[in-house]
């Protein structure tokens, strides 16, 4: 341990949603060694180049295996570490949202958690896991996710399961993931198997004790809130040793926790998180703590839309490092973070609103925090509370084409130059996203951002022209 920050220091990239180019990754990956990540944890999803049977689950923006091996290269020429993540259990949308997968859901309408009675089920997820491990070497550590296990026991086949001798849900848990780390174990002796914890928090000493699972997995303890309760964390520690897990790693977010559609990360709550974390590993036995994930969700799920880009919270990751690194936070670590991300005054406490920085996306920053805090509320602004567009110009008017000439004045020179800034700031922010992510992820979060407030601008100003066209 070094002053009080556990030593291994992962940062999860979570390519569900807005994957980077690899080109941006090989930016970046100094830039988090800098800071003080030791390694990555790789959650692929479906950017993963699944092939053969499995090549359903390639999203049409999937790295290439060449992309892959590059990004794992520079984490190894940084000195960074690479953990896989694979769902095997729950959050499995990416798998059984496909024709070909879906008769392995638990249950029959829900995409969500795989079906653990099946056979089937079992050769999946060994196909997916070897495919993954093929394209990493030396790995010390491979996570298998198993968070979030909704309507598990609720398809057909567990409720027969349920109904005999002493089954219960936990078991039917237990026995899959057994099941899963097993084969990991047989075919990757020297690999060990990470879990989430949530799943695991609520069962008893001798259920967990009983199962065999301790010995073949080591929990990642995971907890997002800024209030984090470190007293209750610590007996959590102190039960999974009793039961037989000989480490534990703890999960903190850095981004992606505050607000399934939050576009700006606020870094104090984040940072706040971390400074919990720090007092529940200096409370707990130094040998018992493996390392820490640093999340930084870009969706909660699957389905659901983005959260903060990645190069946004870049700041947040930074401050948080730090602080893990340092065991603790300071106005000079305040400092050296502002240095090495090239930004003059770091907002810890309120959004950045000054942010300006040399760090790699920290354009896209700029131009989000723009949009964020201005779009919406300036048009708003033009829209609700011009009294000339609520008096003369209402949707009556715009409908039928009336405009009094005088009144038209008044405000169509404010549209249209609100029009033309935006749509400026909007150029200048694609061509930013465009360098760092692929076509899809710049459509979507316009489509969410921008269009709805932009739209409603640009249909004033037409509608303006209409009507001066119809009065002419």
């Amino acid at each position: 341990m070094e002053a009080g920050g556990p030593r291994r220091r992962l940062v999860h990239l979570d390519l569900k949603g807005a994957p980077p180019r690899a080109s941006y990754l090989a930016e970046v990956l100094p830039l988090l060694r800098a800071l003080g990540a030791t390694g990555l944890l790789l959650e692929y999803e479906d950017t993963f180049p699944y092939a053969g049977p499995l090549e359903p689950l390639r999203a049409p923006h999937a790295y290439s295996p060449g992309e892959v091996r590059a990004v794992l290269n520079q984490a190894k020429a940084q000195g960074l570490e690479v953990v896989p993540l694979v769902q095997t259990f729950g959050h499995m949308e990416f798998v059984l949202k496909h024709r070909e997968f879906a008769h392995l859901r638990e249950v029959k309408v829900f995409p969500n958690a795989l079906n653990p009675h099946k056979e089937e089920s079992q050769a999946l997820v060994e196909a997916m896991i070897d495919q993954v491990m093929t394209l990493h070497e030396d790995l010390k550590w491979f996570h298998i996710g198993c968070d979030e296990v909704y309507y598990l026991g609720e398809g057909e086949e567990s409720k027969q399961w349920l109904q005999q001798g002493d089954h219960t849900p936990e078991k039917l848990c237990l026995s899959h993931i057994k099941a899963v780390a097993s084969c990991v174990a047989s075919s990757y002796p020297t690999v060990m198997p990470i879990v989430w914890d949530d799943m695991l928090r609520g069962m008893s000493e001798e259920t967990l004790a009983g199962s065999g699972v301790p010995q073949l997995v080591q929990p990642m303890i995971w907890d997002y809130a800024a209030d984090l309760d470190v007293e209750s964390k610590v007996q959590l520690v102190e039960k999974y040793q009793r039961c037989g897990f000989s480490k534990v790693w703890f999960a903190s977010a850095f981004k992606g926790a505050t607000g399934v559609n939050q576009s700006l990360t606020l870094i104090g709550h984040h940072l706040k998180n971390h400074l919990q974390w720090l007092k529940v590993a200096s409370s707990s036995p130094a040998e018992v703590l493996e390392g820490i994930a640093l999340t930084g969700w870009q969706r909660y799920d699957h389905f659901s839309v983005l959260c903060e880009l990645l190069p946004v919270a870049i700041p947040s990751l930074a401050v948080c490092l730090q602080a893990l690194k340092n065991g603790g936070y300071s106005e000079k670590i305040k400092e050296d973070v502002e240095k090495l991300l090239g930004m003059p005054n770091l907002e810890i406490d309120t959004f950045m609103s000054t942010s300006v920085g040399t760090f790699p996306g920290s354009n896209i920053l700029t131009l989000v925090t723009q949009v964020s805090f201005y779009l919406k509320s300036s048009v708003d602004e033009l829209l609700e509370g011009n009294r000339y567009v609520t008096g003369w110009f209402s949707p009556y008017h715009r409908k039928r084409r009336i405009v009094h000439p005088i009144i038209m004045h008044h405000f169509q020179p404010d549209a249209v130059s609100l029009l033309s800034k935006w749509n400026a700031v909007v150029q200048d922010l694609q061509a930013a996203m465009e360098q760092v992510f692929h076509k899809c992820t710049v459509e979507e979060w316009m489509e969410e951002n921008v269009h709805p407030s932009l739209q409603k601008l640009q249909q004033v100003v037409d509608d303006l022209d209409k009507a001066i066209k119809a009065q002419n």
